[in-house]
């Protein structure tokens, strides 16, 4: 079996990755706005986008200090994946808590000068 095939369907078979995936769908991000609106730890959410960056399904790009991520399929078997997925999840509970959060999200509050003024991922969940 190919092995880019086997990538991407293991990189999609964890639900954190594919709500990063759906996060990534409505616009880029970095790793502080991904860590907030899933309420994981960074390195939980770096090993998740180098898992998803592995498999071809998204890619990064340094800018400043941060490193932006964005989908940018690398097979034909990851952009038939992200098609589907852009239909599929999106009356999902989690799914649409994730994408609700997005727009509330300030990278320059989260990542940016004002450190210490609280746990960046309190802000956004209650």
């Amino acid at each position: 079996m190919e092995q880019a095939f086997v990538k991407v369907m293991k990189a999609l078979s964890d639900p954190s990755r594919v709500k990063v995936i759906k996060a990534l769908e409505v616009r880029e991000l970095c790793v502080c706005e991904l860590r907030a609106v899933l309420g994981l730890a960074q390195p939980t959410v770096s090993k998740h986008l180098k898992v998803l960056e592995e498999a071809g399904l998204v890619a990064s790009r340094k800018e400043g200090q941060w490193v932006h991520y964005r989908l940018c399929p690398t097979s034909t078997y990851a952009e038939a994946m992200l098609a589907q997925l852009k239909g599929w999840l999106t009356t999902d509970s989690d799914v649409r808590g994730v994408l609700a959060q997005l727009p509330s999200i300030d990278r320059h509050v989260l990542c940016g000068g004002k450190k210490g003024k609280g746990s960046p991922s309190s802000r956004f969940r209650e």
